[in-house]
């Protein structure tokens, strides 16, 4: 049963709501114009006749599916302004009833045009409700199925972003208790020696865990994932000292790029845990941006230690699963994370389009 998604204030669904996709994508239409093809050609195959003049019944035929095919997509996009102010339910019922009005309209020309051709024998005065009740029967259980396809790809949808939301939310909860616990000492021991530097100290941990426990967001800007991703390593810098130091190569980005909230910081935190601190010298974290392809790029990487040099326990990766997941649904196979790991050194590589979230 197709349910109500959401409402905007007023009791109207917004059409990103919509499980019908727009008929005006230029893509879609060419997928309407395949199947209705495809119909085409299937009529064709079980027409009676159909040896003695194939090319021509396939042509008239395909004429008539892609009549009908496209003033469906035509009448569907012209109404989807309508159509996204009502529940599913009402608007595939609505759907389903402007096909089948448009069948029967096609229908009538059709008939009044092309009865007598040999594509169509059935076509006589006679039989005027044989070829209407036949053409509507048809569409009918096409619209059906086609209607149907495409409410369980929306919920098919709606699933994979419930599920992002989930998994988001789950993240953002995720900082390390040993980063609390550290971040706590370090200001502790500020707190009388550097009052300031304590006080700008828990405003940085203040913003990072606003930012990490606030889920009523579902997408970020580059430069507000930055500022948090500095505030983050600032807290560390007083933790390590001299052993921690960064450097950044951002400057080409567009700083007001769309991604998904809280996907720089668990990497430097990995970079940090996993390449920082287990070395006693420490070393450099290297931020790299750049636009390649109509993608953006960001590159962290860090020193690893050798063996036996007291490196933390490998993790399970379920940070960089999370984040990887998490991009492939905002912004689909453009999007993705890379891992380039070598003896002494270890890159992740975020990719996804300077085009904002989908």
């Amino acid at each position: 049963m197709m349910t109500a998604q959401s409402k905007e204030p007023g009791g109207a669904e917004t059409a990103a709501h919509l499980f019908l996709p727009s008929f005006c994508d230029v893509r879609l239409v060419f997928a309407v114009v395949v199947i209705a093809e495809l119909f085409a050609f299937i009529l064709t195959l079980v027409s009676p006749g159909v040896l003695d003049d194939p090319w021509s019944d396939l042509g008239l035929i395909s004429l008539y599916m892609q009549w009908i095919a496209l003033t469906s997509a035509a009448v569907l996009c012209l109404s989807r302004p309508l159509l996204s102010r009502l529940s599913n339910t009402t608007a595939a019922i609505v759907s389903y009833l402007l096909v089948l009005l448009v069948t029967g309209m096609v229908s009538e020309m059709a008939y009044r045009l092309m009865a007598g051709s040999t594509a169509f024998p059935e076509l006589s005065g006679t039989d005027h409700a044989v070829f209407q009740l036949r053409s509507l029967t048809i569409s009918s259980v096409v619209a059906a199925v086609v209607l149907r396809y495409l409410y369980v790809q929306f919920q098919w949808r709606q699933q994979l972003q419930a599920e992002s939301r989930t998994r988001i939310q789950a993240l953002q909860a995720r900082i390390r208790p040993h980063f609390l616990f550290n971040s706590m000492n370090t200001i502790a021991a500020l707190t009388r020696s550097e009052p300031a530097t304590a006080e700008a100290a828990i405003e940085d941990l203040s913003d990072l865990f606003r930012a990490a426990l606030n889920s009523s967001h579902e997408q970020a800007t580059l430069e507000d994932e930055l500022t948090l991703a500095r505030r983050y390593l600032h807290i560390e810098k007083l933790r390590l000292g001299e052993r921690l130091s960064v450097k950044w190569n951002m400057e080409d980005l567009p700083m007001g790029a769309s991604l998904p909230p809280l996907i720089l910081q668990p990497l430097l935190e990995n970079a940090i845990y996993h390449g920082i601190e287990p070395l006693a010298e420490g070393g450099t974290i290297t931020v790299d941006g750049r636009i390649e392809g109509g993608l953006l790029e960001i590159a962290i990487g860090n020193p690893v230690p050798g063996p036996g040099t007291g490196r933390h326990k490998t993790g399970n990766h379920m940070a960089q699963e999370n984040i990887r997941q998490r991009l492939q649904i905002a912004f689909g196979n453009r999007a993705g994370l890379a891992l380039d790991e070598a003896a002494d050194y270890y890159r992740v590589t975020l990719r996804f389009p300077e085009t904002g979230v989908s």
